[in-house]
């Protein structure tokens, strides 16, 4: 979305050039005002208000813009704060939908006619205020001109040549074509006000018509985005168009489809993961399997081994080697004796903690598919 802050800039500047255009031109714009200060007070303010009120039209889009960014970038702020006025049936239609959000195309041209309606209507009092000024210089012309009417009328009836006295009677003319010279400086006066006026708040109703524009258009194209087309299967035009409910109906179904779509989906990546990790501990068991076979093998020798040096130790022990052994020998022999057991002791608790590791992984492998099964349930 595209801020207004150009617009404002625009305005800005075009009423400051009028303030100092207004500033350099003091003196026969004072005199021109002081001709009716009621009528050109009451233009003057009117023109006042036109400007602030093209200025809040455009600055009311800030709030707008915001929401809409905020909305976009699903920030949990949206839901605290309040929604903007412009923009208020769009934030009750979308309501928390930001990680699903799809509309079909009479939902966005809804929206969209529904702010378009709105936009028009904050810009009728601008036209209105730009109307009023052209009716209040008009007004003040007319006025003017009755003022001079009448004036002249007066002046007319009151002129006498009877006396004879030409000197007397150019004193009486000058002194009541003052009346109608008043009567035109109101004309003049108010029209240029008015008309003046008018071009000022045209330009600032043109700038904030060119800002709402923008602001549409950057909403009609963020909606287009998010806009889910229809086959045209089941629509028509004229008489054979689908009622509001089926169309809502058919919304609906499509939206728990793609639901039970991404239901399935996340159902096949839980399968893939289990199977994943089925073969992972196949091929962990088949190590496992080999590595005990391995030890079993080793465990037969050192079996065997071991019954053999017995034999040889009972043989020794019992003299039938033929020669006696002395004490460090019969130690050493039993050193021996106690290093074999311990290493069958070794070796039987090594296998106990392999079963165990084994049955942690089986566990763990059922866990895993309890799981995929409950979420392909689900």
């Amino acid at each position: 979305m595209t801020a207004p802050q150009r617009f404002v800039v625009r305005m800005a500047i075009f009423v400051a050039l009028v303030v100092v255009a207004a500033a350099l031109l003091f003196q026969p714009l004072q005199q021109a005002f002081f001709a009716n200060a009621a009528l050109n007070g009451l233009i003057i303010g009117v023109l006042l208000l036109g400007i602030i009120y093209n200025f809040r039209q455009v600055l009311m889009l800030y709030p707008e813009v915001h929401w809409i960014e905020r909305f976009r970038r699903a920030s949990p702020a949206v839901s605290e704060t309040t929604p903007p006025r412009l923009l208020a049936p769009m934030a009750t239609m979308l309501g928390e939908r930001r990680d699903k959000l799809s509309l079909s195309t009479l939902s966005m041209r809804s929206l969209l006619d529904g702010i378009a309606s709105r936009l028009d209507e904050s810009r009728d009092l601008s036209r209105y205020t730009i109307g009023l000024l052209i009716f209040l210089g008009l007004l003040g012309t007319f006025w003017g001109l009755l003022e001079t009417v009448g004036s002249v009328s007066d002046v007319i009836k009151g002129l006498s040549v009877a006396g004879g006295d030409l000197t007397s009677v150019f004193s009486n003319l000058k002194a009541g074509l003052e009346a109608p010279l008043s009567g035109m400086g109101t004309a003049f006066s108010s029209s240029l006000f008015g008309l003046a006026g008018s071009l000022v708040l045209g330009f600032l109703d043109l700038q904030a018509g060119q800002a709402q524009n923008r602001f549409y258009n950057d909403l009609e194209e963020w909606l287009s985005s998010l806009t889910r087309l229809s086959s045209g299967a089941l629509s028509g035009d004229g008489d054979q168009s689908v009622p509001a409910y089926v169309q809502a109906l058919l919304e609906q179904t499509a939206e728990s489809l793609e639901n039970l779509q991404r239901t399935l989906a996340r159902g096949e990546e839980s399968n893939i993961a289990s199977k994943n990790s089925l073969i992972e501990l196949n091929e962990r068991l088949g190590a496992m399997s080999d590595q005990m076979r391995s030890e079993q093998s080793l465990l037969a020798s050192m079996g065997d081994n071991q019954t053999e040096l017995r034999r040889v130790l009972e043989a020794l022990m019992s003299g039938k080697t033929g020669s006696g052994l002395d004490e460090a020998t019969q130690a050493h022999i039993r050193n021996i004796d106690l290093y074999m057991a311990r290493l069958l002791e070794e070796l039987t608790t090594g296998r106990e903690e392999l079963s165990q590791e084994v049955r942690s992984e089986i566990k763990l492998l059922a866990r895993t598919i309890a799981a995929s099964a409950r979420d392909t349930r689900n």
